[in-house]
């Protein structure tokens, strides 16, 4: 017994205007709502305590563009140059020292990172700053010699302070950054004739700097607010001056507050730099490097716009 099927008839069940479109109801997520709710509510409860404090506001404006304020500004920005400057260069010479095949230098190395890394950078200031305690001259033979009090200044004491503490960790960034290139880079690099210093800056510190940038940034923002710890070796920068201020005006608080909006003002615009730097360094890595933030807001509005105008056509 045959049965005849006929090939060309569809479905039964098939609607003649074709199949139906799937309707998909998003999954709520209750959590999420509940959790922004309170979020909201503890944050205008925050700017409501604030706001009924007695908080005078309108000395942070009238006070924000001060010469003095100003002046700290530049004495914080200067300190944190010169101090990454410092951690920077000692931190490469660290790193290298301890990848090194030499047990002295590697253990040289070792000893400074192990000691500066284990004493609060507080400490650290206040010791550089009390030396004349126990050096009364500081004596370089015919090059220079003086009271240890008139050479141990207090730009030289946070430089020192900041800059040694911050070649601790640069090092170890540094060694994580070299260690991340492969050997093989290095193996090609010498089986070609290149020297090993020439090895070293043409072939692996490039590609070294994909994995140093990110963090030497966060290492730099944090060495901008770490500058608030000087005025305790009476070096005036931004904090120093903002609590100057505020004893002599009687806005303590109000001044604190300027002082921390300066704080995140320079570190804002450190963060775009950083974000620069960055992405000048992940060419290669990636297919496509990441859209600037210009380019973003350029691709919303361009976004945005093509649906109004679809909208308004349909």
């Amino acid at each position: 017994m045959t049965v005849d099927i006929d090939k060309t008839a569809g479905p039964q069940d098939t609607p003649p205007g074709g199949p139906e479109a799937i309707k998909a109801i998003p999954v709520r997520h209750y959590g999420r709502y509940v959790s922004a709710v309170i979020a909201i509510a503890i944050f205008v409860s925050i700017i409501y305590a604030f706001a009924q404090g007695k908080i005078n506001w309108g000395a942070v404006p009238d006070y924000f563009l001060d010469d003095r304020i100003l002046k700290g500004v530049g004495q914080t920005m200067l300190l944190t140059v010169l101090s990454m400057v410092i951690g920077i260069a000692g931190g490469i010479l660290l790193a290298v020292m301890r990848l090194s095949r030499n047990p002295v230098t590697s253990s040289i190395a070792w000893f400074y990172i192990w000691f500066f890394r284990g004493t609060p950078v507080l400490v650290q200031l206040v010791v550089w700053f009390n030396l004349g305690l126990v050096f009364q001259y500081i004596n370089l033979g015919p090059i220079y010699k003086d009271y240890w009090s008139s050479f141990m200044t207090p730009l030289l004491t946070a430089l020192l302070g900041l800059g040694l503490n911050e070649a601790a960790y640069m090092a170890e960034i540094c060694r994580a950054g070299l260690l991340s290139v492969d050997e093989g880079q290095t193996e090609a690099s010498h089986a070609l004739g290149m020297s090993h210093s020439k090895t070293l800056r043409r072939i692996v510190i490039p590609q070294a700097m994909r994995v140093i940038v990110p963090p030497t940034g966060n290492e730099v923002i944090n060495m901008l607010k770490t500058t608030s710890l000087v005025s305790v070796v009476q070096f005036a920068e931004l904090f120093r001056y903002a609590q100057d201020i505020g004893q002599s005006s009687g806005a303590p608080v109000e001044m604190y507050f300027l002082a921390a909006a300066w704080y995140l003002v320079l570190t804002s615009v450190l963060s775009v730099g950083q974000y620069y730097i960055e992405r000048y360094y992940a060419r290669g890595s990636s297919r496509s490097l990441p859209a600037t933030p210009f380019q973003k807001i350029k691709a919303n509005m361009l976004s945005l716009s093509n649906r109004s105008g679809g909208g308004a056509n349909a």
